[in-house]
């Protein structure tokens, strides 16, 4: 026979897995992480920094 599963139990942890990889995001509090420290930009000719979401995988770079 299969296992009893108890849904409640599922579904509570799927609800709190998704709350919590995009209700923070959503509102704008990334938790952003460096991708690649030295990246150089050949139109502004800057290195350039960027940086991607753990979270919810958006991406930004910063000129220096």
């Amino acid at each position: 026979m299969s296992e009893v599963v108890s849904l409640q139990k599922h579904k509570q942890a799927l609800l709190k897995k998704k709350g919590k990889q995009s209700t923070l995001c959503g509102n704008g509090f990334h938790s952003w992480a460096v991708v690649t420290e030295n990246r150089f930009d050949v139109k502004q000719g800057k290195l350039v920094t960027e940086y991607r979401c753990k979270r919810c995988g958006a991406s930004r770079s910063e000129a220096h």
